[in-house]
């Protein structure tokens, strides 16, 4: 009896225990027991009488206090499916701040009332959107960076500014050897569509790390950094914002950021100003193909069953009829057609692709001997190498030529990659100051003198659309007439005494010819003769 008594105090000792105490599961998952915390008499709160050696729940009293508010940050939400379309594709990566002012309005308007123009743009940029926001999202870049090129060339690749800016993306030539795009005589890879959009997007990127802001960055993009840097600067000591628009700025630049904003707020919005996009998928549009062997531009388009436009819009950097394989290893097809071209390459049984060839110049000549040479006519030499006027080729010169039968080997890599051609004019010229006039610009003088408006501008360091004040001085280089000597006069009354009298009549001075080798001429001496070498 005395035993089993004892056994029923253990089992209550026990039980009273597990009353006092809570199991719960630790962080690290295992089985512990923590006891419940002794609560203190200042607390405020009520415990009940409890037994030495007990903690009793513990009850709340008083007023409630609100409990401190804590930031949420959720994590965006992913469709489970891809948009189909690209435009709103293109408008789920908005990410710039907006701007909204009376400029933007304007633009607003101004592209809103030219449907028609509107259209084209978009038409145009159906063929490399896709292939851009790809790029843009890889990057994790703004999506509204897709619709600069609208602003900068209406999506033409082939489009050329005044200050000689070339390409969708608008590379002067200088940023775009900087940025690695090859310009020479057989190909301008500020025209290509992967090449120059990579280039674009890394500068664009760099100007957005230089100044933390997108606008500012864009602001860079079309009036230089160092003018946007010069500009915050200024700011800066008159105690001014530097946001993009505290800044002064040339109009176009004021324009610049104003135009992209239209521009996004339509495609956000095209109802919103009776617009409509052209249906656009959210697909490529275009892939690379490999060539391996130089081949005409004519015989690529027909080879893929492309028209000729169609496949200079997706390879513009090739202003030569002549694709050089050494230069340009791949060429963009529609999706469709390059499979197409492939097969057809195949099935062509081993014919010439190419009929035209690169030769450097081993001398100075003129273009009818190159063109002699070659079985040319000097019309077609002239006009597939872009010779003007009375030129002459320098030696060292690439020259663009017909491919003779017994040519088997391609361009090499390194004519393909540094061809140049280099003239120089026939005569001997003189640098000339004459007074413009009335409405006198660069274009009007080189018509009036017969020369090249982009000489003009080079020589006056002035844009080929400038406009020059009545009576500002204007630097030309003329051709020099010979002259006679100083007894030309004498000599002649004496030929015409001699002629009376029967005699011999005397021959007038040769003129001879000088031959200068620079198109551009160095700055001289007022009236002094300009011969180069």
């Amino acid at each position: 009896m005395k035993l089993l008594l004892h056994f029923a105090a253990i089992l209550l000792s026990l039980w009273l225990a597990g009353c006092a105490s809570t199991s719960t599961t630790a962080p690290n998952g295992l089985r512990e027991t923590y006891a419940l915390a002794t609560v203190p008499p200042e607390s405020g709160v009520r415990a009940a009488n409890n037994p030495p050696g007990l903690r009793a729940p513990v009850y709340p009293s008083g007023g409630l206090r609100a409990l401190p508010s804590v930031e949420l940050t959720t994590l965006p939400v992913r469709a489970l499916t891809p948009p189909t379309d690209m435009w709103d594709r293109i408008r789920r990566g908005f990410a710039m701040p907006d701007l909204d002012n009376d400029l933007v309005h304007d633009r607003e308007q101004w592209y809103s009332s030219r449907p028609d123009y509107v259209q084209r743009m978009t038409d145009r940029g159906s063929k490399y959107l896709f292939y851009i926001v790809e790029e843009l999202e890889r990057r994790g870049m703004p999506t509204e960076l897709a619709l600069l090129p609208f602003i900068e060339s209406a999506f033409n690749p082939q489009a050329v500014s005044s200050a000689q800016a070339a390409g969708m993306w608008q590379f002067m030539p200088a940023t775009g050897k900087h940025f690695e795009l090859t310009q020479n005589m057989f190909r301008d890879e500020r025209r290509d569509v992967l090449a120059s959009t990579r280039a674009a997007l890394d500068y664009l990127q760099k100007l957005y790390d230089m100044f933390g802001d997108w606008q500012l960055a864009l602001a860079a993009y079309n009036w230089g950094e160092g003018s946007v840097s010069r500009a915050i600067a200024k700011n800066k000591k008159l105690g001014l914002g530097t946001s993009y628009s505290d800044l002064k700025m040339p109009m176009e630049t004021q324009f610049y950021v104003p135009k992209l904003q239209a521009v996004k707020n339509i495609v956000a919005d095209p109802a919103r100003f009776n617009t409509t996009l052209p249906e656009l998928g959210n697909h490529p549009y275009f892939q690379t193909v490999d060539i391996r062997h130089d081949i005409d531009v004519s015989v690529a388009a027909k080879l893929a069953e492309v028209p000729l436009d169609d496949f200079r819009a997706l390879n513009p950097s090739a202003s030569k009829p002549v694709l050089l394989a050494a230069g340009t290893s791949q060429i963009l097809l529609p999706w469709d057609n390059a499979e197409i071209f492939q097969a057809n390459l195949e099935a062509y049984g081993g014919g010439r692709l190419a009929s035209w060839t690169a030769w450097v110049a081993p001398s100075t000549l003129k273009p009818s001997d190159a063109a002699e040479r070659f079985g040319m006519s000097e019309n077609e030499l002239r006009e597939v190498n872009g010779i003007r006027g009375r030129m002459l080729i320098k030696a060292g010169s690439t020259l663009l030529v017909r491919r003779a039968g017994s040519v088997t080997e391609d361009v090499s890599d390194h004519v393909a990659d540094n061809g140049q051609l280099s003239l120089a004019p026939e005569v001997v010229l003189r640098k000339t100051m004459v007074k413009a006039g009335k409405k006198d610009g660069v274009v009007s003088l080189a018509r009036r003198y017969r020369l090249n408006a982009s000489d003009v501008a080079g020589w006056n360091n002035v844009s080929t659309s400038a406009a020059f004040k009545v009576g500002q001085k204007v630097v030309v280089y003329l051709p020099v007439r010979a002259q006679a000597p100083h007894n030309t006069a004498r000599v002649a009354k004496r030929s015409n005494s001699n002629n009376n009298k029967g005699s011999t009549t005397a021959r007038a001075p040769t003129r001879n010819k000088v031959v200068v080798s620079r198109t551009k001429v160095a700055p001289a001496k007022r009236g002094t003769r300009v011969t180069m070498r």
